[in-house]
């Protein structure tokens, strides 16, 4: 094939990926636009040559034991049920962190594609909750549950935190951009944030203080001149009194207001109840030791009128030891190698620091929310091990160069 027609096929294998990313914005039935889309693709590129690396084998293997676990736990359950269904969902999202992964791996360019259709994505879906919210638009109460915003979403708690990636890649941008861009940049942040405030989800609304507080503890540790340092906090500063303000006029609305009071209770009535979230997580725990193989997906919730609301949790009884093992291994090596190569100076370094924070967001949070079918979460884990398989390739190039320097002549 001759070149220009490579780098024709090149851009239009990345722009597929785009498309695909923000699919993910819009998952109002399933299986959603975004699961038939992304399947065909990752079939076609398939068949044309998607190459999986040995730098991304610890995120292959440890998801294909993951899985397995999954399996296992069936063979507990005495009816099947649904379930089949629930691990080849499983199967396909891990497929997909391994697909992003192998493509951002060829070619670092396509991370700027991904984020930017994530963002767009974000945007749109935050308006169709913003404005669904306050009755603004016709059939808006379809982008709304339980009197909070969902956006294209069936739930606010994934909406929420849907969010937080393309809010934290704006802020960057205004840290680091000119003032040109700054305008679109800050309304684009105060639609998001607004969006994320008005899921009401707990989970989304520390997820996105813990997310802004590490990036601008991140940059101020990597920027080393003074006047950067300075102009980071005061951005910073500045960014949070439009974020305040924001949250100020919304609340200037009763529906608003009454649902925020109730919602910013750190402990729920369903939290400390008897049988309440907290409860139901001791008796998993408990029951995790005496079924090593698990209960079974979904049975949890069957068993107890609710679901786990845990990832640890829902490891042990969906995916059995096996699975919760398996998981535990994959996030220590993803934060372990992410955060090691945090701060070197890379073309990829701010996608990488802004994806490995907000992961590691999301795994603070899953400890009271349950990940496991979030799409985006996958994506995160896409971008990370994209980005570690890039500076190990880096790595492996460098000690290439140094070992023909040092050959004699």
């Amino acid at each position: 094939m001759f070149q220009p027609q490579r780098a024709a096929m090149s851009m239009l294998a990345s722009l597929c990926v785009a498309f695909g990313v923000f699919l993910s914005g819009f998952v109002i039935r399933e299986p959603a636009p975004y699961e038939l889309f992304l399947a065909a693709l990752i079939s076609i590129w398939a068949l044309f040559g998607l190459k999986l690396s040995r730098h991304i084998a610890p995120l292959i293997a440890l998801y294909i034991l993951f899985n397995i676990g999954g399996m296992f736990s069936i063979l507990t359950m005495e009816a099947v049920k649904d379930t089949p269904m629930y691990m080849a969902v499983s199967l396909f999202l891990a497929l997909s962190a391994i697909f992003f992964a192998a493509i951002i791996e060829a070619d670092h360019r396509r991370l700027r594609l991904i984020f930017r259709a994530y963002v767009a994505a974000a945007i749109i879906t935050a308006l169709l909750g913003i404005l669904g919210y306050f009755g603004a638009i016709p059939g808006g109460e379809v982008f709304t549950r339980y009197s909070r915003a969902m956006g294209a979403f069936q739930d606010p708690n994934v909406f929420g935190p849907y969010l937080v990636l393309p809010t934290l890649y704006l802020m960057h941008g205004l840290l680091t951009g000119t003032l040109r861009a700054a305008p679109l940049r800050v309304i684009g942040l105060m639609i998001l944030a607004l969006g994320v405030f008005l899921s009401f989800s707990r989970a989304a609304w520390g997820l996105l203080a813990i997310s802004m507080a590490l990036l601008v503890l991140t940059m101020l540790i990597k920027e080393r001149t003074g006047a950067f340092r300075l102009k980071i906090l005061m951005m910073s500063l500045l960014g949070f009194v439009l974020l305040v303000g924001a949250i100020i006029v919304a609340l200037q609305f009763d529906q608003v207001a009454d649902l925020f009071t109730d919602r910013a209770k750190l402990v729920q009535a369903y939290d400390g109840a008897r049988l309440g979230r907290f409860e139901r997580h001791a008796i998993g725990f408990r029951m995790a030791m005496e079924h090593p193989l698990g209960i079974g997906p979904l049975e949890f919730g069957l068993m107890w009128g609710e679901d786990t609301h845990n990832i640890w949790l829902k490891a042990l009884m969906d995916y059995g030891w096996l699975g919760f093992i398996s998981y535990l291994m994959l996030m220590c090596w993803t934060f372990v190698l992410g955060f090691r190569h945090l701060l070197r100076d890379r073309p990829w370094q701010s996608y990488l620091m802004l994806a490995l924070i907000v992961l590691f967001g999301h795994t603070l949070i899953g400890s009271v929310i349950d990940t496991d079918h979030w799409r985006h979460f996958y994506l995160l884990m896409g971008i990370v091990w994209g980005c570690i398989a890039l500076e190990m390739r880096w790595q492996a190039n460098l000690r290439k160069q140094r070992r023909r320097r040092a050959l004699p002549a």
